[in-house]
């Protein structure tokens, strides 16, 4: 299992379109990918629950990833957020 926290760093925050890319982007393997903020936890594959997180730009969340792949899922996850979700 790898737990680990990042930044939340599109501008706007965890809104639809970065939502759409982390759960497309986490969808893409067989692991099982939860994300945390302030005490709440929700799964890391549902664009709805994740945009439930409330997740605004700098504010930290916790990916807690678990199966055959969860290296590569972070690894995936990782670099999405240093992109910065591709925005402009």
């Amino acid at each position: 299992m790898i737990t680990r926290s990042l930044k939340v760093t599109p501008k706007l925050g965890l809104h639809a379109k970065p939502a759409g890319m982390f759960v497309r982007e986490a969808g893409r393997f067989k692991s099982e990918v939860f994300v945390l903020k302030d005490g709440t936890e929700v799964n890391g594959k549902s664009v709805m629950q994740l945009m439930l997180l409330a997740a605004e730009h700098g504010s930290l969340i916790t990916l807690r990833i678990s199966g055959p792949d969860e290296q590569a899922v972070w690894n995936a996850l990782e670099e999405l957020f240093k992109r910065k979700f591709d925005e402009a």
